[in-house]
């Protein structure tokens, strides 16, 4: 589950603070600033039709807030482009000159293929990009099988409703600092990253079921627990794309706090789960954090 949870809840590509079974709640808190109120709603980026929609306290945020703030600003000509994002994604997953994914994976080349293939992915046109690619590919299409696509992603939704309300939208980074993160990866973590996907993709329907359920019924202790998993198996990683990420937004956030409007900040759910989430850093600056 932990690539899984990582393209739903972490990349739009904790213990700790927060209730922890309460099925009355949501992956949504309230921070108090000076003057305003500061909305942090976990998202989920891929859903399918039928999941579509946020609850009735998310709604609720919404229409409080005067502006948006994502993990990337959607609603950017260049960032909210999902060809200008492919391509840019694409640029970063190219191998250097002389490699390929064929030597990068040796001998685990044909299993992983014959996977692809039952994916429907061939990987003979994927030999010049890196395994973090395939990875990510892979698992987006077999969500996409599933129905589960960025289109009925809390993102999405609240991108299309924000352009219709005329709120202003801003991102906390771009994509191409995203698409770097993985791509920094040496290859050999690629590799196992990519293999550990495979194996873990046999339960594809039974792990959607229970992510998707605890982010619908606010179950930060079952997300706490995928958060945990994630750091036992890929420290180095999962630091890079969580806490790490988290501690850089602080600044923009306790910026947020000091102004007179009120925002909706969304990010994805294992952001504001754990040590070292956004939650628990907030609170460790003397910030009130309530779970809605």
């Amino acid at each position: 589950m932990r690539r899984l949870a990582t393209l739903l809840l972490g990349l739009g590509l904790v213990l700790g603070s927060g209730a922890s079974h309460a099925r009355d709640k949501h992956v949504l808190w309230a921070v108090q600033g000076q003057h305003n109120t500061v909305y942090l709603l976990g998202s989920i980026h891929v859903l399918r039709p039928d999941d579509a929609g946020l609850p009735d306290v998310a709604q609720r945020a919404y229409e409080d807030a005067e502006q948006l703030v994502m993990e990337v600003d959607l609603d950017d000509p260049l960032e909210g482009d999902p060809m200008a994002m492919l391509e840019e994604m694409q640029r970063m997953a190219l191998l250097p000159e002389g490699q390929s994914l064929r030597s990068v994976l040796g001998p685990d080349y044909a299993a992983v293929a014959e996977r692809a293939k039952q994916s429907g992915l061939d990987l003979a046109m994927l030999d010049g990009f890196a395994p973090w690619f395939v990875a990510t590919s892979l698992l987006q299409v077999e969500l996409a099988k599933r129905g589960y696509t960025p289109e009925f992603g809390i993102e999405q939704v609240l991108v299309a409703r924000a352009a219709g309300d005329h709120k202003p939208i801003q991102g906390l980074e771009t994509a191409a600092q995203q698409f770097g993160m993985l791509a920094g990866m040496p290859l050999p973590m690629q590799k196992r990253f990519l293999m550990m996907t495979l194996d873990e993709s046999a339960q594809l329907d039974q792990e959607i079921d229970q992510l998707v359920g605890a982010w619908r019924t606010g179950d930060t202790a079952k997300l706490a627990s995928l958060l945990s998993e994630e750091f036992d198996e890929f420290p180095d990683l999962y630091r890079t794309l969580t806490v790490d990420r988290n501690r850089a937004w602080m600044a923009r956030l306790t910026d947020l706090l000091d102004d007179r409007d009120d925002y909706l900040v969304v990010v994805g759910a294992l952001h504001l789960v754990g040590d070292g989430s956004v939650v628990s850093l907030l609170e460790k600056r003397g910030f009130k954090v309530v779970q809605q």
